[in-house]
Formats: C-alpha cells, structure tokens, sequence
C-alpha cells in the first residue's frame, strides 16, 4: 500500500473516444497521482484483473467494465472505484464495502438520452442513413418517409427520460400514451400523456420507445408476445437497457418483417460482438451505446470523477 507522499496509480478505462484528459484537468493530481487511460474494452476477467492489479484507483464508464466480487477479490492494491453518473449496479459494492474500498459517483443528466431517442426515432421514421448512403453512391431518393404529426407515441416508462419524452413527441404533435408497473393516469397526465394497459399501448403505437429502468422486473418486459401485437408499420426503439427487450424476439420480428423497423443503442453484450445479426439487419438501426456519450456529459462526468479523487486525496493526508 502506497504511502500518502508516494504516487498512487490511478486507472481510467474503457474512454472509447479517448476523450478523458481533454475534458478534464487531472493537473490538479500532480505529484499525487498518475493516470492511466485504457481506449479499448476488455470483457474476459482474467484479463481485466491482469490489467488493473497494478492500480490504487479505477475509474470506470458507467457499467462498460462491471467490478464484480470475482475481480475486486483478486485486486489487493485497490481503494478506490471511481464511478460515472449517480448508480452503477454492475459494481459489487457489497464486496468493495467488506475490502475497505470506496465507491464514489458523479453527476448526471439525462437531456443526451431524450436527445438521442428523438435523433433514433427521426431518423428511423425518414430513412435517413439509408437515404445518406444512397445519396454518397451517386443515387437520389429511395423511400417514403413516416409521418409522425398525428401517430401514437407508445413510452413504456415516465421517468427522467420518458417524461421529456412525451413532451417532445406532444410538441411533434402525436398522441402520447403511456404505462409502466407503477404508473398512475394523474402522472401521465401531467406530461400529456394517457394511461393504457401495457397491451393496449402496443396495439395502438406507431413509435413504441422503452424507457424503463432494468431491474428483474423489466428484464424481458418486450418480448414475442408484445411485439406481436405492434402494427406492421409500428417501431421499436430502446435507449434504456438491451436485456429489456428479448433479443432473440426483436431480431426473429424484424426477420420476418413483422414490424417496420427498430432503432436500438443498447445490447445485451457490449461491445456488439462482430457476427451479429444487430450488425446487418437491413430494417434497424443500431448506435453503439451513445445516448449518454455527449460532451458536456463527459467533461461533467469526467470532472466530478477528478474531484472526487482529489477529495479521496486530500483525505489520505489528514488520517
């Protein structure tokens, strides 16, 4: 264990866009501290544990790397996590808690998701990348694009995210109903919106947009059954979490063109792995997990994380 004088090892992992230092001023942890950042993922424990057992703190990207008992076990030199956003449940804290590690977070705010869901919906709805691709191979228009003034916007979920949500879709001028487990028609009532059963809502909607938080009761919420019951000319768009909806059932419906496309930024596994259908279905349209990867979200994430070092710092010097 390093002395406070002494340099601690510090950790940054999975900064795809290897934007961590830019947004940041780590200068504040010189003399302290040196920082490592890590652009690539890596999903095998083995190596995650080879990787990190050399650091004092790790700083991880939302649930890119999850810390579990396993390899926070294997981590003597580790105290402490450095989370993004407010909760990350693929952490073990419990096992962190009994290792006298600290686990910290930072701030967070949802306007990059609500933005993305809207560029997802948009852009499914006009055909835009397919459209783009025509237009830079020499072709011209390809398709008819859906309207979405008067059509029904489906939101599983009126929280952080589905709330903003209806509001836009009211402000495009479609009809908004809603449901989740816990939902009330007083509360979708404040944000435009009309309380339906959960069958209803996927008989009815033109857009159906997930927006439920992943927990063992919405784990599988949109499945064979519920996208059966979704018009042919109905969407699905997921910006929450992969498991939320069944894969198999999505990439089977789309398939056999059982509803007119899907517009998905999350995945059961992450990074998408190569072979996947997800990859080349020609009716969906993927992003790789960037609703929250906006720059002002980063620079707010990666911010409060140097503050929260330093603070863990400054502790070390006064026990």
């Amino acid at each position: 264990m390093p002395s406070t004088q002494e340099r601690f090892k510090i950790a940054v992992l999975d900064d795809y866009p290897d934007v961590a230092l830019s947004v940041a001023d780590w200068s504040v942890l010189n003399g302290r501290a040196s920082v490592t950042v890590f652009n690539d993922h890596l999903a095998d424990a083995d190596a995650v544990v080879e990787r990190l057992q050399p650091f004092d703190v790790i700083c991880v990207m939302r649930e890119r790397t999850p810390l579990t008992r396993a390899i926070i076990e294997r981590l003597p030199r580790l105290r402490l996590v450095a989370s993004t956003a407010f909760r990350n449940a693929s952490i073990d804290v419990k096992a962190a808690e009994e290792r006298g590690i600290l686990v910290v977070h930072t701030g967070y705010t949802s306007a990059p998701t609500i933005e993305l869901t809207w560029a997802l919906i948009l852009a499914s709805a006009r055909n835009l990348v397919a459209e783009n691709i025509s237009l830079r191979s020499g072709g011209w228009q390809r398709f008819i694009g859906d309207d979405l003034a008067g059509q029904t916007l489906g939101l599983l979920g009126l929280g952080n995210v589905g709330s903003p949500v209806a509001k836009i879709g009211k402000a495009f001028g479609m009809n908004v109903i809603a449901w989740s487990q816990n939902l009330t028609a007083d509360r979708a009532a404040e944000v435009g919106a009309e309380l339906v059963a959960k069958a209803e809502l996927f008989r009815r909607a033109d857009v159906v947009s997930v927006h439920v938080v992943l927990s063992d009761r919405t784990r599988g919420l949109v499945g064979a059954p519920e996208l059966a019951l979704m018009k042919p000319t109905a969407r699905l768009v997921n910006t929450s979490r992969g498991p939320i909806v069944v894969e198999a059932d999505i990439i089977a419906a789309l398939k056999a063109r059982k509803i007119a496309g899907a517009a998905i930024d999350v995945f059961d596994q992450e990074p998408l792995p190569l072979d996947h259908p997800f990859r080349t279905l020609p009716n969906l349209l993927a992003t790789p997990h960037i609703g929250y990867s906006s720059r002002g979200l980063y620079s707010r994430f990666y911010q409060d994380t140097v503050e929260n070092i330093r603070q863990w710092l400054d502790g070390l010097t006064t026990e």
